[in-house]
């Protein structure tokens, strides 16, 4: 089943080569902005002053004075700094304030003076309070976010998609995108701006490292067309913004309740990755095999899996060069007529290595079940040593 998610990505990048990008503004931005206007009619007696809300491209989203709503001029247009701070323009007081570590929007009063900035901070506090209030209650956004993190009751999701019109019965999937290195350009804008459909798609961070995407897909899609979507997505932040990310890929799922499973298999995904698939930057829940079992063993019983098969230290008495003949013995399906050809060496060389393994650990790797056990025992040995997290 082909899917058209990748093709869509590269037209947007398109677009927006080497570009800062910014969110795109939403139904959930327009209500803000009622609730920024309605504050602001409401001081404006009490302050007896020019007051607003610009956005971060200094669009007027409030203001006491009507007219001037919706307009951007050289008066009001300032490009916001990463900082909070209040500083003064051409005569007015402005205090930036939002959740993020860059500002979304500012307030601004009329005067240069000391109470100017004493009426600005209150307002960003105002502001910034009834922002994250109505975000908390009607932001569909966050409504995932919280479930994703477990944050609502089992018996108050169904009632919370019902009072923001929530299509529950839609398959989802949930990719976890964990940066691991980056430049200046934000991974949260870029990936907010490669799925711009905010009834479909939800973008939040859960960490500063780490991108949660939702995305609406249709019923019955093949897993190698998520991992397609999130080769895209990896590909786009590399070579457009030189940005390194790892993906996990959850399952796909029927209904909101279940997005906090997806959630938690794209982490599995990722850090059972990191263990047994270091090669890789994609990967997905579904395809993880046998490592995803190892994952869930408790490690005690890992290390007596590891004391049963093997004679004591016989392990760690393999050097680097028996382990890579293991390993080559292995992905040519145990041929050692093959296995030989690959390793430029002679059949009876092989042969001979092979005996010495079997001399030291007690399995003959050209036995079918000595080599799964073998092959198992090296997995949950690397799982160890790794050490990975639990969720």
């Amino acid at each position: 089943m082909c899917v058209r998610f990748p093709r869509e990505c590269a037209r947007v990048i398109g677009k927006r080569r080497r570009a800062r990008l910014k969110p795109e503004k939403g139904q959930v931005r327009i209500m803000s902005n009622r609730l920024f206007q309605g504050v602001v009619h409401q001081m404006r007696d009490t302050v007896g002053r020019v007051i607003g809300v610009i956005d971060e491209n200094a669009t007027i989203v409030a203001c006491s004075e009507l007219s001037k709503i919706g307009t951007s001029n050289d008066f009001f247009s300032i490009e916001f700094s990463d900082s909070h701070d209040i500083f003064i323009r051409d005569g007015y007081t402005y205090k930036p304030f939002g959740v993020h570590v860059k500002p979304d929007y500012a307030v601004f009063v009329e005067g240069t003076d000391e109470m100017a900035g004493k009426y600005a901070s209150i307002l960003a506090i105002s502001l910034s309070s009834i922002k994250q209030y109505y975000d908390e209650k009607y932001d569909r956004n966050n409504f995932v976010k919280n479930i994703i993190l477990d944050n609502v009751l089992p018996g108050d999701i169904s009632i919370k998609s019902r009072e923001l019109h929530f299509n529950a019965d839609i398959n989802r999937v949930v990719f976890l995108i964990s940066i691991i290195s980056s430049n200046d350009v934000s991974a949260y804008d870029v990936i907010q701006n490669l799925f711009p459909d905010k009834n479909k798609d939800f973008v939040f961070n859960i960490t500063e490292s780490e991108i949660v995407l939702v995305k609406e897909i249709k019923s019955g899609i093949d897993v190698k067309d998520l991992e397609k979507l999130a080769r895209s997505i990896a590909d786009t932040l590399q070579t457009e913004f030189f940005t390194r990310v790892n993906i996990g890929i959850g399952t796909p799922v029927i209904g909101v309740k279940d997005l906090a499973r997806s959630f938690k298999e794209a982490q599995i995904a990722i850090e059972v990755g990191k263990v047994f698939d270091t090669e890789k930057n994609i990967v997905s829940y579904d395809n993880l095999g046998i490592a995803r079992l190892i994952y869930h063993l408790p490690t005690t019983l890992c290390e007596t899996f590891l004391k049963e098969v093997f004679k004591k230290g016989s392990i760690e008495s393999l050097d680097h060069e028996t382990l890579f003949t293991i390993q080559r013995f292995f992905e040519n399906n145990l041929n050692v007529s093959e296995t030989s050809r690959k390793l430029f060496v002679h059949r009876n060389t092989l042969v001979y290595r092979l005996d010495k393994i079997k001399k030291l650990t007690g399995l003959d790797l050209r036995e079918f079940d000595h080599a799964i056990i073998f092959k198992i025992a090296l997995m949950v040995k690397k799982y160890l040593s790794a050490d990975p997290v639990k969720f």
